[in-house]
């Protein structure tokens, strides 16, 4: 279960990656966010920005809310 949802659907990124950019920061190391975003281009950016931050991509899940992506903080 994630720490925290943030819900970015309807917004078109790179809005969804810069609401986890800016919010990772905030949360302990090892907490994490789940970024609701049902932009397609999501399912790439956020695993894409995960490795060029240092963060861990967990997980891409599609649920009753739509698709989400996991985040743990890794530092």
């Amino acid at each position: 279960m994630p720490d925290e949802v943030l819900d970015c659907r309807g917004q078109r990124c790179p809005l969804p990656v810069i609401a986890a950019a800016r919010r990772m920061p905030e949360v302990p190391i090892g907490a994490v966010v789940r970024v609701l975003a049902d932009d397609p281009a999501a399912a790439v950016d956020i695993p894409a920005w995960c490795r060029m931050r240092g963060q861990e991509f967990v997980a891409a899940i599609t649920g009753p809310e739509g698709p989400a992506y996991d985040i743990r903080r890794a530092h």
